[in-house]
C-alpha cells in the first residue's frame, strides 16, 4: 500500500512510470545505471533517476537491513559476548548495503550517508567509518552534463566565459562538483556546478528517506531516526540555493574578518546563480593532512586551536555556524609571511541560534568546564535533555562522566577512555537517539560540527591544550555578558555588567598567562634550581 501511495505520488509529480513493482524490484538491485571510469563513480542521466526505480532501490535494501537485523540477532541473549559480536557484524554488512545505496542513488542519499559519517562517538563504529568515506568518495557528473548546467544557468558556453575549464572535478561532493577554471584577465576561479538532476528529485528522495525511517521507527522502536529526516527537510532547499550560499559566505567573511588567519574566498556574482557559484580559486592542503603540515612547517597544534577559536566565536558570540567543516571543505597553506592560514570553503550549510538557545549554550559549557553538576543538569534540562543529562554531556564533550565530573580540562584523554565511549555508544543507541529526537534542532547540526572538528585533531593527532578550553571560556563569557547589557534598564547596569565581564576576561587571560609560563624553559630553570636549594638545605 504504502508503495502504491508512493507511485501515485510519483505520477502526480510528472514522473512517467512504464514499469511494474517487480521491474522496479529487479532492476534496483542492481548497479547498471553507474558507469566506472578510473575507479571514480559518474552519474548518467538516464531512466534510474525516476522516482519509482529510485525508491524501489531504498526500499529493498531497507527491506534486507530490516530482515538482516531481526534474524540475526533473533533468540541471542543481549548479555553476552556472542550477541555482540554478531550484531557488530550485522552493523558492517548492513552499513556497506546503505553505502551502496547512497552511492546508487546518489544526491540526497549521499548527503544523509554524509550527515551519519560525521557522528562519530553518536552511533555506531561500523556506520560512522563505512558513511565517513562519502566525504571523498562521492559520485561526478559528466564534464558534458555540467556544461549544460553552466550554459542553462549563465546565458553564455563555458568556453565563452572561461578560457579555461578542467575536465575533471577538482572537487566532487553529494550535491555539486568543483571544476577549476581560468577567467579571460587571468584569474583562478573555482566554479562549484550543480549536479544535473539533483534538484529535479530531491523532493522524492526526501520523502522516500521520510517513508523509510519511519517505517524503521515502527519496526525497531528503540531506533528513533526522524531527526534525520526532519533535519535535512529542513536545510536541503538552502544547500540547493548557491546564491545563499554566496551571501552565507560574505556575512562570515564580514563576522570573521578580524581572524588573520582565516581566509574566505570571494564571490562572484556575475558568474553566478541558484545552480552556479563561481568563486576565488584558493589552493591548500587538507587540514587534516598532517604529512602535507610537516613539509610546510606548519604548526598543527596551532592550526586546530586556531579552528576552535574560530567556531567558538561563531557559535557563542555571532549565532552564526558553519556546520560542514569536513577536511575536504577546510585547506590550510602557508602565507608569503611565513604564517599559516585557514581557507574555509564550502558555505552551504549554516545554522542560525537563536539568542536562546545561544545563551544556554554558554551556560552549560561554562558548567561543564567548572564540572559544576547542578549546572549541567539545569542546563541540559533547558537543551531538551531532560534527565539524560549525564548521557548528554558525554556525547557532547566525548569524554567519559568520569572525565566530565572531574573537569575535562584537567584530566588528558586516555586510549581507554575512548575505548569506553565507543563500547558506551553501542549500549545506549537508544537513549542516543531518544536525545537526538527531544534536543532542539539547532543542536543536531552543532553535534556533527563538534565530531567533525574532533575528526580532524584525532588525524593530526592533536589533543585539547589549555590554551582551547581558554578561547571558548572568553567567547561563553561575552556572550553571557552581552545577554546582561542588553536586559540592562540603565547605563549604570550597563556599567557594572561591562566591569564584571571585564574582570571575568582579566582572570582568564591571567590563567593563559600563567599556563603559557610554566610551559616555558625559564619556568623549567626556575623549578629545578628551587629543587636543588631544597635538596641542599
Amino acid at each position: 500500500m504504502a508503495l502504491r501511495r508512493f507511485l501515485k505520488h510519483s505520477q502526480r509529480s510528472g514522473y512517467v512510470l512504464p514499469i511494474s513493482v517487480v521491474s522496479v524490484a529487479t532492476v534496483g538491485s542492481s548497479g547498471m545505471w553507474l558507469n566506472y571510469k578510473n575507479n571514480s563513480k559518474t552519474i548518467k542521466s538516464n531512466w534510474s533517476s525516476l522516482g519509482a526505480v529510485r525508491f524501489g532501490r531504498a526500499f529493498f535494501s531497507a527491506a534486507f537491513v530490516a530482515l538482516d537485523y531481526k534474524f540475526s540477532l533473533f533468540g541471542l541473549d543481549r548479555t553476552t559476548e556472542k550477541y555482540t559480536e554478531v550484531k557488530s557484524k550485522v552493523h558492517l554488512r548492513c552499513a556497506k548495503r546503505l553505502y551502496n545505496l547512497c552511492c546508487n542513488n546518489g544526491g540526497v542519499f549521499i548527503k544523509a550517508g554524509q550527515h551519519v559519517g560525521a557522528l562519530d562517538y553518536l552511533l555506531p563504529t561500523e556506520y560512522v567509518e563505512t558513511m565517513k568515506v562519502l566525504h571523498n568518495d562521492a559520485p561526478c557528473s559528466e564534464l558534458e552534463d555540467i556544461k549544460k548546467v553552466v550554459e542553462e544557468d549563465l546565458g553564455s558556453k563555458a568556453n565563452e566565459m572561461f578560457v579555461g575549464f578542467s575536465e575533471k572535478p577538482v572537487g566532487t561532493a553529494s550535491l555539486a562538483q568543483v571544476h577549476h577554471a581560468t577567467l579571460k584577465d587571468g584569474r583562478s576561479v573555482a566554479v562549484k556546478v550543480q549536479h544535473p538532476y539533483v534538484k529535479a528529485y530531491s523532493d522524492v528522495d526526501m520523502k522516500t528517506i521520510d517513508f523509510l525511517l519511519r517505517t524503521a521507527s515502527r519496526i525497531f522502536p528503540e531506533f528513533e531516526l526522524l531527526w534525520l529526516s526532519e533535519e535535512m527537510q529542513e536545510k536541503l532547499p538552502i544547500e540547493l540555493d548557491f546564491l545563499q550560499e554566496g551571501r552565507s559566505a560574505e556575512k562570515a567573511s564580514k563576522l570573521l574578518g578580524h581572524f588573520k588567519f582565516l581566509k574566505i574566498p570571494k564571490v562572484h556574482w556575475d558568474l553566478s546563480s541558484t545552480r552556479v557559484l563561481t568563486m576565488e580559486y584558493c589552493e591548500g592542503g587538507r587540514v587534516d593532512d598532517a604529512k602535507y603540515m610537516k613539509q610546510h612547517g606548519i604548526n598543527v597544534n596551532k592550526v586546530t586551536q586556531d579552528l576552535g577559536k574560530m567556531y567558538s566565536e561563531m557559535i557563542f558570540v555571532h549565532g552564526f555556524v558553519h556546520c560542514d567543516p569536513h577536511p575536504g571543505n577546510v585547506l590550510v597553506r602557508k602565507t608569503p609571511q611565513d604564517k599559516h592560514e585557514i581557507v574555509l570553503l564550502d558555505h552551504g550549510l549554516y545554522q542560525d541560534l537563536t539568542d536562546e538557545f545561544r545563551i544556554n549554550y554558554a551556560n552549560f559549557w561554562q558548567s561543564i568546564m567548572a564540572a559544576d553538576i547542578d549546572g549541567i543538569k539545569k542546563y541540559s534540562t533547558a537543551l531538551g535533555a531532560g534527565d539524560m543529562y549525564g548521557l548528554f554531556a558525554c556525547m557532547l564533550t566525548a569524554r567519559s562522566w568520569d572525565t566530565v565530573t572531574t573537569g575535562i580540562d584537567k584530566v588528558a584523554q586516555t586510549a581507554e577512555e575512548q575505548e569506553e565511549i565507543q563500547k558506551n555508544v553501542s549500549m545506549y543507541i537508544p537513549e542516543i537517539s531518544s536525545i537526538l529526537n527531544s534536543i532542539p534542532r539547532q543542536m543536531l547540526l552543532l553535534l556533527k560540527t563538534n565530531d567533525l572538528l574532533r575528526s580532524i585533531e584525532f588525524a593530526l593527532h592533536s589533543q585539547k591544550s589549555a590554551s582551547s578550553f581558554i578561547s571558548m571560556s572568553k567567547c561563553c563569557v561575552r556572550a553571557l555578558g552581552e545577554n546582561e547589557r542588553r536586559q540592562c534598564n540603565g547605563w549604570f547596569c550597563s556599567l557594572k555588567v561591562g566591569i564584571r565581564q571585564q574582570a571575568r576576561l582579566l582572570a582568564i587571560s591571567v590563567y593563559e598567562v600563567y599556563t603559557w609560563l610554566i610551559t616555558t624553559a625559564v619556568y623549567r630553570w626556575i623549578s629545578r634550581r628551587t629543587l636543588m636549594s631544597q635538596i641542599i638545605s
